[in-house]
Order: structure tokens, then sequence, then C-alpha cells
């Protein structure tokens, strides 16, 4: 399994990024996806999961300005991330996931978003 993230930058606050996540080495359609982040001095968290069906869910600090989405014809899973500021500033994950289950199966390798006041 791979999981090839890009997309992250210097973005200014109020500011948008769109991340996307490649992967292969599984049937996409099939798998539940994920980002998590990890904050400067913080433990990685959830931000926005999305199931191979499509339900949604997301962390609060972050519903109503980001949005997870898929297209499985490109195998790629994407974060529409609106509305940034400072505390958004961490190292983002792509993550294969087990709908429920506490940690992920497959991380992939993370990209540097950095917010800017």
């Amino acid at each position: 399994v791979q999981l090839q993230a890009s997309g992250g930058g210097l973005v200014q606050t109020g500011g948008s990024l769109r991340l996307s996540c490649a992967a292969s080495g599984i049937i996409f359609r099939d798998n539940d996806m994920a980002w998590y982040r990890q904050r400067p001095g913080m433990q990685r968290e959830l931000v926005a999961a999305i199931s191979s069906g499509g339900a949604t869910n997301y962390a609060d600090s972050v519903k109503g300005r980001f949005t997870i989405d898929r297209d499985n014809s490109k195998s790629t899973v994407s974060l529409q991330m609106n509305s940034l500021n400072a505390v958004d500033t961490a190292v983002y994950f792509c993550a294969l996931i087990t709908w429920g289950e506490l940690n992920p199966d497959y991380w992939g390798q993370g990209t540097l978003v950095t917010v800017s006041s």
C-alpha cells in the first residue's frame, strides 16, 4: 500500500489549500480513508474521514471549514481547507482506515501546511 500526499505549503490566515492523496496497491473504492494532522508539540489527531460509501466525519475544530472528498476513478482522497488560521499549522497525513477503529491501517507521508498571520 502506498499513500502519496501532496498540496501542502505556506498560506496566509484566511486562505485556502487543497491537499490530495493518491493511493496505490489497494482496491481504493472498497476502503475508508482519512486525513490526520500533527500540530507542533501535539499528538496526531483525526481531521476528517470518508467511508467507502461516502459518509464523512470531521473533527469539531474543522467543521464548516474543511471538506473531505474522494475520486474513486483516480484513487485519490482530497481535503479542501478553507478559512485557515494559525492553529491549522501542522503536518497533514493521509491514512487508510477501518471505519470505527481507533488506529489507521496504513499511513502516508506527511505534507506540511503552514498558516502565517
